[in-house]
């Protein structure tokens, strides 16, 4: 899933999450941030403009995710603890 979503094939919002628990959520959550780094780590050269663009483009789409992972795991928390 972490792959898609980096390729841009898994288009992810709050509902996206809705069927996992919470400790699918924190695998996805630590995958996420593993790809992240991956990504990251891999420079194509700086010639090479579509790399650099694609590269780009993988690390917002991951680090959206990861914001929207960050916020529904933040609500299920709240709401678990009733307040």
């Amino acid at each position: 899933m972490v792959r898609d979503i980096g390729n841009g094939h898994q288009m992810v919002t709050e509902r996206t999450f809705m069927p996992f628990n919470a400790a699918q959520l924190n695998k996805l959550a630590f995958e996420l941030d593993r790809h992240l780094r991956a990504v990251r780590g891999d420079q194509p050269p700086l010639e090479d403009i579509q790399a650099q663009r694609e590269r780009h483009r993988k690390i917002t789409r991951i680090n959206s995710a990861s914001m929207i992972l960050k916020n529904v795991r933040m609500r299920r928390g709240r709401g678990s603890r009733g307040g």
